[in-house]
């Protein structure tokens, strides 16, 4: 008799793509196949369906549809948007991140580290929240840009993206958010927030892997990084990725449609996970801020033992550890680390994160189950 298949609790990974999602794909990977840049009917019909795509993902952040520009992914929207401002405004040699961002962001600033620019990591307080005075201080005449994730993969805790935005625009200075985390879970309105860029990532709202987008506010100098011919206005040369550009246009769609109810679940389930788990492990400790968080995440240390080892003791349950293996050396999480957790507590973090198809009785086994892989840890130990 098989084994059923683990409850998957690593929803800040990667998402399944939602039935609706593979169908509206799926006739652009058949019988419309052609070239958006072809001028006959072929091109015409799957230009036309990247063209409604960007409306429909344009509407879901609040932006018009000519201020998107469709990428691979949260990691190339990112470096298009810190490399490529970083160019366009060659006056400027400073640029402002956190000290918890995803290295799909602190990989390309640490570039332009090398290359001459000074780059200023701020630090962030116990809740994981970036700290507004030591962002005022460093942000100056010469900060090309801030840039900021929404939301940390890791813990959920949303950053204070409006504040830190209203701090660059005192200094001229350009302001870049990852929502990579955040679309499809919470609002993301980048009017409301005064962005002048803002990432996107399809896997992580139930689209394909290999498709995002990046918002850029009209009239914000950016120069592409990625050389070649004229699509996406010239800032992200290569043939769309057109089955996917429609598959991440219908999960936005269905984001709009279903986020309010979506969120209030989640966050009771997530609560009732945490309130289940914290009654079963004396000691457990909840990382990040208690309610400024997405409603879907659960960051967690258990106490005296890793994380790693109480996911491996517990294979009913698939979800993350926020630490890192190199050469056979378990580290903590940096992000953790950042926040003041001690190390030898930090890697015991275990991350959960819920999604659309988690159910109640899936909260009630994984708790259980990742109590009972605790218990048999302690009592070895």
């Amino acid at each position: 008799m098989s084994m059923p298949e683990p409850i998957y609790l690593d929803h800040n990974a990667t998402t399944p793509l939602l039935p609706e999602v593979v169908e509206a794909m799926l006739p652009y990977l058949r019988e419309h196949f052609g070239n958006p840049s072809s001028a006959h009917v072929y091109g015409a019909r799957a230009r036309s369906a990247v063209e409604q795509a960007r409306d429909r993902v344009a509407r879901l952040l609040g932006c018009d549809d000519d201020e998107l520009v469709f990428t691979s992914g949260g990691t190339e929207a990112n470096n298009l948007a810190i490399r490529g401002v970083a160019e366009a405004r060659p006056e400027r040699r400073h640029v402002v991140m956190t000290a918890i961002e995803h290295p799909a962001t602190a990989e390309p600033c640490a570039h332009l580290e090398r290359h001459g620019h000074r780059v200023t990591r701020l630090p962030v307080d116990a809740d994981g929240r970036a700290a507004l005075t030591p962002a005022r201080d460093a942000i100056d005449d010469h900060t090309v840009m801030i840039s900021v994730m929404h939301s940390n993969n890791e813990t959920g805790v949303l950053q204070p993206v409006a504040e830190l935005a209203r701090l660059a625009r005192a200094r001229g200075a350009l302001v870049h958010v990852d929502a990579a985390q955040s679309v499809g879970k919470v609002p993301v309105d980048v009017r409301a927030l005064d962005v002048d860029l803002l990432s996107v990532a399809g896997h992580k709202l139930y689209a394909p892997k290999g498709v995002g987008a990046l918002y850029v506010r009209r009239g914000t100098p950016l120069a592409p990084f990625v050389l070649g011919a004229g699509h996406e206005r010239g800032l992200r040369p290569g043939t769309e990725n057109v089955a996917s550009i429609v598959g991440l246009a219908v999960a936005c769609e269905a984001a709009a449609r279903d986020q309010e109810a979506l969120a209030a679940r989640l966050l009771r389930q997530r609560d009732a996970l945490w309130r289940r788990l914290a009654e079963a492990v004396p000691g457990l400790m909840l990382n990040g801020h208690p309610e400024l968080r997405l409603p879907n995440t659960l960051n967690l240390c258990f106490p005296r033992v890793s994380g790693s080892r109480v996911l491996g003791g517990a294979a009913e349950v698939a979800a993350s550890t926020g630490s890192a293996c190199h050469d056979g050396h378990e580290r903590a999480s940096a992000v953790l680390l950042a926040m003041g957790v001690a190390p030898a507590l930090a890697l015991g973090s275990v991350r959960l994160t819920l999604g659309r198809g988690t159910s109640d009785d899936d909260v009630v086994r994984a708790a259980d189950a990742l109590a009972r892989s605790w218990r048999r840890l302690v009592g070895d130990a």
